[in-house]
């Protein structure tokens, strides 16, 4: 009865965005933690680390299936999983070249893009309106570095756009968090030559803990919750949702390493709430009739249901 409950309370009772900026804390927790590596090891290799560290705990807990290992279904885990392994090593790289800031503002264009193709009335364009604002008050934005850091940073963005694309399919066919699993270790494989770049993590246990942390921070946590979320709102709801992640960013500085937001951080956190809360009024229903995880039970007691509104 407790795990029941708790699921149910995880998966339907708690608003997309509160899910949202508990898988952002865990990116950024992450994010940390990688940032011992870098000294050690090439970004994509680091990339490509937390990509096998989440692929591993991914298939340990999840143990898909036959079926998902063949046919279409295994076609399409496997462009999710190459996309979403594309977008973080083409970021990482992208970072190596550029400040973080201005890395960060041209890669939340390719989100940007899906929102706008999905806005349909003036409360849309409003809400996307504030986001953009938003992100743009929050990120420093320093126009320097290489010409390549650019490319590498519109990449990612593209890349980025195409993994909420392709996510809400995988969502929505039912098989989420599996097919997360198998297109974790399709794109292992496949990006296997990137292994190059790590060869100092093998000969050191704590390094390789610490890559395994970093996938399980920075890819299992949110990229699950990512899931469930793409299940219970459409593509442009979530793209603006994903406009939460640098404000999480600055809200986990004040918190953990008291940095205190500067006054147009400070605004720019306001209007990313302000958009994502506009947008959300519209869709609280849809979320409220969205489809359960596998494995839970969409409703268990109807007449705790009724109570509990």
């Amino acid at each position: 009865m407790m795990l029941r409950t708790t699921r149910s309370l995880s998966a339907k009772q708690l608003p997309a965005p509160v899910l949202f900026l508990v898988g952002g804390c865990s990116m950024y927790f992450g994010a940390g933690v990688a940032v011992r590596l870098f000294d050690q090891l090439t970004p994509s290799g680091v990339a490509w680390l937390r990509l096998l560290g989440a692929a591993v705990v991914l298939l340990a807990w999840r143990r898909p299936g036959r079926d998902a290992w063949r046919g279409r279904r295994l076609v399409l885990a496997g462009v999710f999983g190459l996309t979403t392994a594309l977008m973080n090593v083409v970021f990482y790289e992208a970072i190596a070249r550029l400040p973080l800031g201005t890395a960060v503002a041209v890669e939340f264009a390719g989100p940007v893009a899906v929102a706008a193709f999905g806005t349909r009335t003036r409360r849309d364009l409003a809400a996307l309106a504030l986001v953009v604002l938003g992100v743009g008050l929050i990120v420093d934005v320093r126009w320097s570095g290489s010409a390549t850091g650019v490319v590498l940073a519109i990449s990612a963005a593209a890349l980025w756009a195409g993994y909420i694309l392709v996510g809400k399919r995988v969502a929505t066919g039912g098989n989420g968090l599996d097919d997360l699993a198998v297109g974790f270790a399709v794109a292992t494989v496949l990006l296997s030559p990137l292994a190059w770049g790590t060869g100092s993590v093998w000969g050191s246990p704590s390094l390789l803990g610490l890559a395994v942390g970093v996938g399980v921070l920075s890819s299992v946590v949110p990229y699950a919750i990512d899931q469930i979320v793409l299940r219970r709102v459409g593509q442009a709801r979530f793209a603006l949702l994903l406009a939460l992640l640098p404000a999480t960013a600055t809200l986990m500085g004040l918190v953990t390493l008291w940095q205190v937001p500067s006054l147009s951080e400070a605004l720019g956190i306001g209007a990313v709430v302000g958009g994502v809360a506009l947008r959300s009024r519209e869709g609280t229903r849809q979320d409220e009739r969205a489809p359960a995880e596998p494995g839970t039970d969409p409703d268990p007691d109807p007449s705790s249901r009724s109570a509990s509104r």
